[in-house]
C-alpha cells in the first residue's frame, strides 16, 4: 500500500504545477493536502517563501520539490553542496585585466540557483532544545539537546556536555525528534556521529519518520518499501540524506537502524526544510527577522569576493581601494579593501584600523561580514550617513575578508551543512595559522626572570626570534604577508573575526610556564576588557542573557569575555604578536555557534554585527594622540618611546613623528623619549568622549647628538654650543672629582681605623 505521505505530497506537488500557472496572473498560489492517518483535518497551505533568502531567490516550492523525483538519494560532503549561489555580472576593471577575463569566463553550477530548502537551525540554535526530544538517554549529557550538528563535547565525557545524544538502549526502537513549530516540507537529513575523544559512535542506517500531530507516525517510503539511508562511516565527516519525495508536516523523527558495531546508537543531526503557510497556525504571520539593508547576502567564493570587491571601488572610488599584501600556499592573492577620504596614503594624527577575517577557512561568518562591512560603509557614505561619514574621515580603514583563502576554497566546495567541524581550518600544508606567528611572550618572560632590574627589559617592539627567520622555519606565507603588513602600516587597533562559539577573548592568549588554562593579562587589561565588553554589550546574540550555550563553556558568566590563557593557551597567537611587536592592540572575536552559517541566516547574521563592528571601529579615537616633533627643526621624530607612568607596556611613534594610546579615562603623566634627545614630560587627560586627547611633544636634542650631527657634517661648531659643551665637560670633571676625593677620604679612614686597632692589640 502507497504510503500517506507520500500520496500527500505528490497531491502537493500536483498543486504546485497548477500554481505555477495561476501565478502569472498574481492570484495566491494554494495547494491542499490531506492525510487520513496523519491528520484528518483539511488544510490548505501555501509553500511560504523564506524571509531570509538571498539575491532574490525564491524559496522552494513544492513544484520545485518535483525536481527532486522518488529516487532515494543519499550522498556525503563530496558530492553536495546546498547553498544557494550565483554569480553578479561586474564590467569594469579594477584589480587586472587577466582576472576579469577569468571571472568572466567562469561558468559553473554557481551560477544556477539550486533550490534545496535550508536547514531548520540545530546547529545554529533557531531551533531551542524544547523542540527536541528522543526515545531515551541514559543521562543528561547525552540528552536529546545535544544532537545537534557539529555540536562539540567537554573535555570528559560523562559530565553534562557531551558530544552527541545517545540512545539508552541498543534496538531499532530509538529516535530523534524535532518539531518545526510549524508545517513544513521537508526535503532531507543531515546526519554525523559522536564528538569524543574516548568513544566511536555513529549511525550507519536509519529510516524518517513524519508525524503532523507526534502521535500518528508514518515512515518514508521509497516505492514500496520503506526508506532506508545511509548514515555515517566515522564520527565527523557529515553525511546528506534526501527524502525521496519531498513531504509536508510539522514533526520528524530519525529513526537508526544499525549502528557501529563496537559503539552504541548516537547521532547528531541537522533537518532540511521550508516552512508552508498554513491558514490554521495563529503564528503564521509572524515572519523571521531579516535585514533592512540591500546587500549581497550569499557565500563568496574567491572570485565572487573579488568580483565584490571590484564593485565597491567602483560604486565609491573616491574612498576605496584595493590592495594586495601577498599570496596564499596556492597563489591566491589576499586583498584588502582600504577605505578613507584619502585612500593610499598616511594621514598624519590619522589612526589606522584593521578587520582580519578567515584565519581559519571554514569559519565563514567573518568573511561575509566583513564584505558586507565594504558595502555599508560605501552606500551609507554615499547617504551621509554622519556617523559613517566621520568615520571614513577621521580612520584609515583596512579590512581583509580572507587570511586564508586556501582553506575558504576547501571548505565552500562541501558547501555550508556538508562541511566538517575541521574541513578549511587549516592551510593547504597544514598550518593552523592562529598559532603561526613569533611566540614573542616566552621571550619576554624569559628575559624578565633573569634580569635584575625588570624595568630594563623591552615591553614592545620585541624583535622576532633567529629560529622564524630561517628559511627552513615552519612559517605559512599567509602569516609572513601579515607580518609585513604590521610592520608596514602603523595599526592602532585590530580585531580578528573566528567562529564556531560566542565570546570575546583578549590578550595574552599564552600563558606562562605552559599551564593549559590560567588567566594571563597583559598591562592593558583593563582597555583590553573594554573593548571586549563594547563589542559584546552591542551584538544582539551575546546581549541576550537567554541564549543557550554553544557547545560545553558557558561563557555568560564572565559577561561574554574573556582573556585568551583563561580559556586555553595559544602560543604564538596573531594577538599577542599585533601587542608586542606593534602599537597595535587586538582581540578575537568568535562570531557564531554555527561555523559556516547557511546563506539564508547571513542577513540576520549581519544585524547580530552591524551596531558592534561600528562601535568597535570608533574605540581607535579613545585614549591619546599627538605628534612627537623636533623642538628645532618641527619635524616628526621616528621611533620615539611613549611611556604612560604605571603601564608597563611602551608604545612608538610612527615614520611621521604621530602616535596613539589607547587608555581609558583618568589623568595619565607620560613621557617620552628618543635617541639623541633629552626626555619630555607631559601631564594629559582622557575624558569620556569619543575622541582622543592631543597630547604633541616637543623634544630638545643633546648637546652630543648636535655636535655629532655638526662633524658629521663637517660644519664649525657654533659657539653657544662650545659654550654647552665646555660647561657640560665641566660638571663632569667635578662630579668625577668628588667622587674621586670621597673614595680617597674612604681609603684613608678604612687606613686609620686599621692602624689604630693593630696598636690596641699590641
Amino acid at each position: 500500500m502507497e504510503n500517506p505521505l507520500c500520496i500527500l505530497a505528490a497531491v502537493i506537488l500536483l498543486g504546485g504545477f497548477l500554481d505555477a500557472a495561476a501565478a502569472q496572473k498574481n492570484d495566491t498560489a494554494t495547494q491542499s493536502f490531506y492525510s487520513s492517518s496523519i491528520n484528518s483535518t483539511l488544510k490548505s497551505v501555501t509553500v511560504e517563501p523564506q524571509s531570509h533568502s538571498r539575491e532574490g531567490q525564491t524559496a522552494p516550492t513544492a513544484t520545485a520539490a518535483a525536481a527532486t523525483g522518488t529516487k532515494l538519494l543519499t550522498t556525503t560532503v563530496r558530492k553536495n553542496k546546498l547553498d544557494t549561489k550565483k554569480t553578479k555580472k561586474n564590467s569594469k576593471e579594477v584589480i587586472s585585466k587577466k582576472e576579469k577575463k577569468e571571472d568572466s569566463e567562469e561558468k559553473t553550477e554557481d551560477e544556477k540557483t539550486q533550490l534545496d530548502c535550508p536547514p531548520l537551525g540545530l546547529e545554529s540554535l533557531r531551533v531551542d532544545d524544547s523542540q527536541i526530544t528522543a526515545s531515551s538517554y541514559p543521562r543528561t549529557g547525552l540528552g536529546p539537546h545535544r544532537g545537534r550538528m557539529n555540536i562539540q563535547s567537554g573535555i570528559h565525557d560523562g559530565d553534562i556536555y557531551d558530544g552527541a545524544w545517545c540512545a539508552e538502549y541498543k534496538d531499532q526502537h530509538q529516535w530523534l525528534e524535532v518539531d518545526a513549530l510549524h508545517p513544513t516540507l521537508f526535503t532531507g537529513v543531515i546526519l554525523q556521529g559522536r564528538n569524543s575523544i574516548w568513544r566511536w559512535d555513529w549511525v550507519k542506517t536509519y529510516k524518517v519518520q513524519l508525524s503532523n500531530d507526534s502521535v500518528n507516525w508514518e515512515t518514508c517510503m521509497n516505492g514500496t518499501k520503506h526508506a532506508v539511508f545511509v548514515g555515517n562511516e566515522n564520527q565527523e565527516i557529515p553525511v546528506l540524506g534526501l527524502l525521496p519525495v519531498p513531504t509536508v508536516a510539522r514533526f520528524i523523527r530519525i529513526n537508526p537502524q544499525t549502528w557501529y558495531e563496537n559503539g552504541t546508537i548516537c547521532l547528531r543531526a541537522e533537518i532540511l526544510g521550508c516552512r508552508v503557510n498554513d491558514p490554521h497556525d495563529i503564528y503564521a504571520s509572524e515572519q523571521e527577522p531579516a535585514s533592512k539593508d540591500n546587500l549581497d547576502f550569499r557565500h563568496h567564493n574567491y572570485k565572487e569576493m573579488r568580483k565584490l570587491m571590484r564593485s565597491v571601488t567602483e560604486e565609491c572610488p573616491d574612498i576605496t581601494r584595493i590592495y594586495t599584501i601577498g599570496k596564499s600556499y596556492l597563489g591566491l592573492k589576499l586583498y584588502v579593501m582600504e577605505i578613507s577620504d584619502n585612500p593610499g596614503k598616511h594621514e598624519l594624527g590619522e589612526p589606522e584600523f584593521r578587520y582580519v577575517a578567515g584565519m581559519h577557512g571554514n569559519e565563514v561568518l567573518g568573511r561575509e561580514l566583513v564584505l558586507n562591512l565594504m558595502q555599508y560603509i560605501c552606500r551609507e557614505y554615499k547617504k551621509g550617513n554622519q556617523r559613517i561619514v566621520r568615520l571614513v574621515t577621521d580612520t584609515r580603514i583596512h579590512l581583509l575578508p580572507s587570511m586564508n583563502p586556501d582553506g575558504y576554497e576547501a571548505a565552500y566546495e562541501k558547501g555550508s551543512e556538508l562541511a566538517s567541524w575541521a574541513e578549511g581550518r587549516y592551510t593547504v600544508d597544514r598550518i593552523d595559522l592562529n598559532s603561526n606567528f613569533p611566540d614573542l611572550n616566552n621571550i619576554m618572560w624569559d628575559a624578565q626572570e633573569v634580569a635584575v632590574d625588570k624595568s630594563k627589559v623591552s615591553n614592545h617592539y620585541i624583535p622576532m626570534p633567529e629560529y622564524y627567520t630561517r628559511e627552513d622555519a615552519v612559517v605559512a606565507p599567509e602569516t609572513r604577508a601579515v607580518i609585513n603588513w604590521m610592520q608596514d602600516i602603523p595599526f592602532v587597533l585590530s580585531a580578528n573575526l573566528h567562529g564556531g562559539e560566542l565570546v570575546i577573548t583578549y590578550p595574552f592568549d599564552c600563558t606562562r610556564d605552559w599551564a593549559p588554562v590560567e588567566d594571563t593579562p597583559t598591562a592593558d587589561n583593563a582597555f583590553f576588557r573594554w573593548l571586549s565588553h563594547v563589542y559584546a554589550s552591542t551584538n544582539l546574540v551575546l546581549a541576550n542573557p537567554d541564549r543557550r550555550v554553544c557547545h560545553s563553556e558557558d561563557f555568560q558568566q564572565h559577561n561574554n569575555i574573556i582573556n585568551g590563557g583563561a580559556w586555553h593557551t595559544v602560543p604564538g597567537s596573531m594577538n599577542d604578536f599585533s601587542y608586542l611587536h606593534t602599537n597595535c592592540f587586538e582581540v578575537t572575536v568568535e562570531l557564531s555557534c554555527d561555523k559556516y552559517p547557511h546563506a539564508s541566516e547571513l542577513p540576520i547574521e549581519w544585524e547580530n554585527n552591524k551596531e558592534s563592528l561600528i562601535v568597535y571601529m570608533e574605540q581607535v579615537h579613545r585614549g591619546l594622540k599627538g605628534v612627537v616633533r623636533d623642538k628645532l627643526t618641527k619635524k616628526g621624530i621616528p621611533d620615539a618611546i611613549i611611556k604612560v607612568e604605571d603601564h608597563d607596556h611602551d608604545i612608538r611613534s610612527a615614520a611621521d613623528g604621530d602616535y596613539w594610546r589607547l587608555l581609558n579615562p583618568g589623568q595619565y603623566k607620560v613621557v617620552v623619549w628618543a635617541e639623541g634627545y633629552y626626555p619630555a614630560v607631559r601631564h594629559c587627560n582622557v575624558g569620556m568622549e569619543l575622541h582622543a586627547t592631543i597630547c604633541d611633544f616637543g623634544l630638545t636634542k643633546t648637546s652630543i647628538q648636535r655636535l655629532k650631527e655638526i662633524r658629521a657634517r663637517g660644519g664649525k661648531i657654533p659657539q653657544d654650543l662650545q659654550l654647552r659643551l665646555r660647561a657640560l665637560r665641566l660638571r663632569k670633571l667635578r662630579a668625577s672629582t668628588k667622587v674621586t676625593n670621597r673614595l680617597r677620604e674612604s681609603q684613608q679612614k678604612q687606613a686609620r681605623k686599621a692602624r689604630s686597632s693593630g696598636a690596641q692589640r699590641v
